[in-house]
């Protein structure tokens, strides 16, 4: 059956949310137009205007904190005493990236006796950014700010299950002083995306989301030649040496695999603990995981909601029956009643036959593997068809370092996981996608050099 309507239902309790009208193919067509024209002006804007009024935007997300958090926790299950955080992130990225914009953006200059030459950073044009639930602020402002600051306008098409967001963020840049119609967003089905996505008006597509769905985006638009950023799964492994501090450590993982119910690409889904401290981690990592309290995450004390869907949660609870019947252990004494609730899971006698340690598990459940040295901890954490983070847990920078180096991923953590630090690049190996987003090279993104030789005839 088809609907011209797409309805948010809440993975608390199944409540409808709200429910909002699909764009039609001429609701489509006249935000192109509009995008088309409205760039034409908005890239003549110096960028530090283009940066100051971005800033506008984000203030005013600031001044309806509370409320976003709250829609972020009925949308999709967070709990309410995590959902303001993302706003902080938020704040730390677009910051950064409105600051370091001019220099980023600056002219390349090479200057002789008769020739100037000038390597220049051009936008784009219109771009369509493709922003999924599982953090729906700070996954859409990693292209939004950047796109908008270097002069391209911006189609946002969010996930449906978050389309709140989406109004959220064209309230923000209606309230700063944005000209109309460079930013916009749609609520498009699958088919209409795939059409926009193909339109040659649009010069760049971002997507963040699954690696199925890229790599379709990515078949779809062959023979296009328009730019194309892919951020999509993941199966990031850490890795503890002898040498780690053990409370710290146990506390950060457990964080790193539980945060979001574990529906973070960047999410710790394989642990690697060297033979010498394995029992004694284990000891501690199966008691911290027992404190957490799962729940409606509405409740303040509640520190796991419920998945995203009955999809996403029955795809958890098969991979561990899987692993279970292959030979691995449970560690934690859950009740499954077979809702969108899942409690954490810590699987043990794990392999790379299983498919917990080998596909994307998005949810509250990580295997622990035990290791006997560096070497085979490096061979373990390359086995793997997805490159995002490796997180590796010692008190020396240079064994991180050189582990790191061996390691074919996208981002290198020494003592920290599951967090993008905007001074860095954001990107991903294999097939957690391609391209990049924050820091300075964000903006060769984002942009295309154009070339001017200059010769002065005497």
């Amino acid at each position: 059956m088809t609907t011209d309507s797409v309805f948010i239902h809440s993975p608390i309790d199944g409540r409808l949310v709200a429910t909002r009208k699909y764009a039609s193919p001429s609701d489509i067509n006249r935000a192109i137009d509009k995008s088309l024209i409205a760039q034409q002006s908005w890239q003549q804007v110096p960028v530090a205007k283009r940066a100051q009024i971005c800033m506008q935007a984000i203030a005013h997300l600031n001044s309806v904190a509370d409320e976003i958090a709250e829609e972020i926790t009925l949308q999709m299950g967070r709990p309410i005493m995590h959902s303001g955080s993302e706003l902080s992130g938020v704040n730390e990225r677009a910051s950064y990236m409105t600051q370091i914009a001019e220099s980023a953006l600056s002219d390349v200059k090479d200057d002789s006796a008769e020739i100037t030459r000038i390597i220049r950073r051009v936008a784009h044009g219109t771009a369509l950014v493709i922003a999924p639930w599982n953090f729906p602020y700070l996954t859409a402002i990693n292209s939004i700010i950047p796109l908008l600051v270097s002069g391209n306008a911006v189609i946002l098409k969010h996930a449906s299950q978050t389309l709140l967001c989406a109004e959220r963020f064209q309230q923000a840049f209606s309230q700063a002083d944005l000209p109309s119609d460079v930013f916009q967003h749609l609520i498009l089905d699958h088919d209409s995306t795939f059409k926009l996505a193909f339109d040659p008006s649009i010069k760049f597509v971002t997507f963040t989301g699954s690696v199925a769905a890229g790599a379709a985006i990515e078949r779809s638009l062959a023979g296009q030649f328009k730019t194309l950023c892919l951020e999509l799964g993941g199966k990031d492994p850490a890795y503890v040496c002898p040498d780690a501090n053990l409370g710290f450590t146990v506390e950060q993982l457990a964080d790193g695999v539980l945060f979001n119910a574990g529906q973070s690409c960047c999410a710790i889904e394989r642990i690697y603990l060297h033979q010498a401290i394995y029992h004694e981690f284990i000891e501690r990592f199966i008691s911290c995981v027992e404190k957490v309290q799962l729940g409606n995450p509405l409740n303040p004390q509640t520190t796991l909601g419920p998945m995203v869907n009955i999809d996403a949660a029955n795809h958890v609870r098969e991979q561990i029956a899987n692993a279970v019947k292959s030979g691995a252990r449970t560690s934690i004494n859950t009740e499954d009643k077979q809702t969108l609730y899942v409690g954490p899971q810590i699987l043990l006698d794990v392999d790379h036959t299983m498919d917990i340690m080998k596909t994307e598990s998005f949810g509250p459940v990580v295997g622990i593997m035990k290791v006997d040295n560096d070497e085979q901890a490096i061979a373990l954490m390359n086995d793997s068809q997805y490159g995002l983070t490796v997180s590796i847990w010692t008190s020396e920078q240079k064994k991180a370092l050189a582990i790191g180096q061996a390691i074919d991923t996208g981002t290198v953590f020494m003592n920290r996981c599951d967090y993008l630090d905007p001074r860095l690049a954001w990107v991903g190996v294999k097939n957690s996608g391609r391209g990049c987003s924050l820091s300075s090279l964000a903006y060769h993104q984002v942009t295309r050099a154009k070339s001017f030789h200059l010769r002065t005839i005497t």
